[in-house]
């Protein structure tokens, strides 16, 4: 795996935000490496959830933020529906494909903020979201969501943050 990015403190107010964005992912990456699939698929929280839903969820956030709302894209099976959508994966899911699910919807993503300024609305957003928002939004997310893996992982290994 990658060095962790870090955020330059010269850096102006988009590549700071799409900087502090890129860690959270990373850190994503991070607290799945190493488990087997069946430790990515093992529910420990009462909600039935796993870390490869986690990751599934997470994918679906990016896709559903940037390439619908932002980008006004019509996306097929876009499933991020409520906070419950998406935390599923199927059989015919392995932990090779979500994984790389993810990592395309992120690199999508990046160009799709590399070519917009802070100050564009979005597409398709009711209340007027801008692109500075929904990397804000995003961080928040993504962060929240790294916390519960935190959470998760160590009740499968033990293994307790970046190590």
């Amino acid at each position: 795996m990658t060095e962790r990015p870090h955020t330059p403190p010269d850096a102006d107010e988009k590549a700071t935000l799409s900087a502090f964005l890129d860690q959270q992912r990373w850190d994503v990456a991070d607290r799945i490496t190493g488990l087997t699939d069946e430790q990515l698929r093992r529910a420990v929280v009462p909600s039935g959830w796993s870390l490869l839903g986690l990751i599934s969820h997470l994918t679906d956030v990016e896709v559903s933020w940037f390439q619908d709302r932002f980008a006004g894209r019509d996306l097929a099976g876009s499933t991020d529906d409520g906070e419950a959508a998406g935390f599923t994966v199927g059989p015919e899911d392995t932990a090779a494909t979500v994984v790389a699910a993810y990592h395309a919807a992120v690199a999508e993503s990046r160009r799709i903020v590399a070519a917009a300024s802070l100050d564009t609305p979005a597409a398709r957003a009711p209340r007027g979201h801008t692109l500075r928002w929904i990397l804000v939004h995003l961080v928040e997310e993504t962060a929240r969501h790294n916390g519960q893996a935190d959470v998760v992982r160590e009740l499968i290994d033990g293994r307790t943050g970046n190590a």
